[in-house]
């Protein structure tokens, strides 16, 4: 029944809106329950000033409950944030870091935020183009998705961005099963760091996409579906024993 499904909650990356998880939840919805929120300012979610710690409280108002938690992006540093304050089951963090912003790259969000004011959403996704994916079918709904977002909620997602703590202090505190995710071609948290992240992470396991950009959701989803659903399984299995045991059976018997 439905109410019995794992819930497990991703959260979408910048520019983009929940509707970017779309291939996930076609695949994986009649298994999961698969809880998919715009972020402040994006798809359906009014804009105004949120801190990606005001994100993340956002996200746990709306779900009252231990989830699996993912991330891609800037999704993944609301995941992180959540991390901090709330219980999990699970998380995934995908096409992400840990870091805050050094001095370049605030100054980058700084020209990011003076571009957007004065551009439209499609001007922006097409400015950052080179660097968010790589095949043509990704390209091509990355831009549908950005282009129907407000100018206004992109500066201040981005804003938001910038000014985000670091999470490093986050990562050894994690003591949930964790996955990291990148794609192989991902140009803006590569794999070093992806590495590094599930490094310091006890028990992260990584999967690297083929192929795949920094939406790597999108770019290949196939195989990032198929890393999801393996680590989601994994998460069902060890709740299957727990039940077992509980009721108990001492066996590592699956049910």
């Amino acid at each position: 029944m439905s109410d019995q499904k794992m819930p497990v909650v991703l959260l979408h990356a910048f520019p983009l809106s929940s509707a970017m998880w779309q291939p996930q939840v076609d695949a994986l919805g009649n298994e999961y329950r698969i809880i998919t929120p715009d972020l402040p300012g994006f798809g359906s979610s009014p804009v105004r000033t949120a801190s990606i710690a005001q994100m993340a409280d956002d996200v746990a108002a709306q779900i009252h409950e231990p989830v699996v938690l993912g991330g891609l992006s800037m999704g993944g540093y609301v995941a992180l944030a959540y991390a901090r304050k709330y219980p999990l089951k699970g998380l995934i963090l995908a096409d992400t870091k840990a870091e805050a912003d050094v001095a370049t790259g605030k100054a980058n969000r700084d020209k990011m935020i003076a571009f957007a004011e004065s551009h439209t959403a499609r001007e922006v996704i097409d400015s950052m183009m080179p660097k968010m994916a790589t095949t043509p079918a990704a390209v091509e709904q990355v831009r549908a998705l950005a282009s129907k977002q407000s100018p206004a909620g992109i500066v201040h997602a981005v804003r938001a961005m910038r000014d985000r703590p670091d999470s490093s202090d986050v990562l050894p505190m994690i003591r949930v099963p964790t996955l990291v995710i990148v794609g192989s071609d991902d140009q803006l948290t590569p794999l070093p760091v992806a590495q590094s992240l599930a490094g310091r992470i006890t028990g992260a396991r990584l999967e690297v996409i083929p192929g795949a950009g920094h939406i790597s959701n999108l770019e290949n989803p196939a195989a990032f579906t198929e890393a999801l659903h393996r680590f989601l399984r994994s998460l069902s299995q060890d709740v299957a024993r727990v039940i077992c045991r509980s009721a108990g059976n001492t066996s590592d018997t699956e049910v």
